[in-house]
């Protein structure tokens, strides 16, 4: 089942998507306040089952999309992961012991169809197109074995980043991944019961219709078991954290001369099986 946050003109909800429309579970549900909730009381099973009996509430063309989870206390994101953007640094470097981690905020992030913003200080905005995956139950030290029993779902993230902040410090990416509506999360979440959260999936980003990105999951440095395990060594994993999983070869920052993005581009995000995460690049006026 697909599980989404959005607004409409009632105010802001939760709900799932059957088809081209939209079951308001947060109106049926008064005792649940968003996705988050939902997860935490491991409703997903149940709540995908009631959504597939009942009449529908609106159109999707009727509402405005939220990120995925609007409000994750986590959002964890995974550095160079795919073998062959390792090699794309061309800096002779082994391959990585351990992932590399960093943290953006929500507010970085808007949903689905909503605008991403390019700010004034910087002319090197970029796209880059990963699976995220949502955490369904909490846990800490979790076995590899043990990871599957502890995804909620997959969604999509457009990890933007600013690369020219990316290199203020030395040793922290953070200035450069948390710019305001800088990255997109969307369009919903696909529950375990529709997708293999572990199985092969493949992750393509285009730019106003040109293909820029192309790979799929086996070329991981650091499989999705993997990640939430190690994680899991030092976070308290909790329901509704979001994991980015890393994004393949074919950043703008790669091309020479490189493409970043500019005011009117379209950045599809396309993971089959998900969906396509569609946002349009809007110059920030200050």
């Amino acid at each position: 089942m697909k599980f989404l946050s959005f607004l409409h003109q009632t105010g802001s909800s939760f709900g799932a998507v059957v088809g081209d429309t939209v079951i308001d579970l947060g109106a049926r549900h008064p005792g649940l306040s968003d996705l988050r909730d939902a997860i935490r009381a491991n409703k997903l099973g149940e709540l995908a089952r009631e959504a597939e009996r009942a009449d529908s509430d609106f159109s999707l063309a009727d509402i405005e999309y939220l990120p995925t989870v609007p409000n994750p206390e986590k959002i964890i994101c995974i550095g160079v992961n795919y073998a062959n953007r390792n090699k794309e640094y061309k800096d002779g470097s082994d391959l990585p012991e351990y992932p590399s981690v960093f943290m953006r905020t929500r507010e970085s992030l808007v949903g689905h169809r909503q605008l991403i913003m390019d700010p004034p200080e910087s002319d090197q905005l970029d796209y880059e197109g990963e699976i995220a995956i949502v955490i369904g139950k909490e846990g800490r030290r979790i076995a590899e074995a043990d990871v599957g029993k502890h995804i909620a779902g997959l969604t999509i993230m457009n990890e933007g980043s600013l690369r020219d902040f990316l290199r203020h410090a030395k040793f922290n990416v953070t200035q450069g991944k948390n710019f305001e509506k800088s990255g997109a999360l969307g369009p919903w979440l696909v529950s375990t019961d529709e997708l293999d959260p572990l199985g092969e999936l493949q992750v393509i980003t285009r730019v106003n219709g040109e293909e820029r990105q192309n790979d799929v999951t086996s070329n991981l440095m650091f499989p999705f078991r993997y990640l939430v395990s190690y994680l899991s060594t030092f976070y308290r994993l909790r329901p509704g954290d979001i994991i980015a999983t890393g994004t393949p070869n074919g950043a703008g920052a790669r091309f020479d001369p490189p493409k970043y993005l500019v005011d009117g581009d379209v950045v599809e995000v396309e993971v089959p099986g998900i969906g396509i995460l569609c946002n349009t690049v809007r110059t920030e006026t200050v």
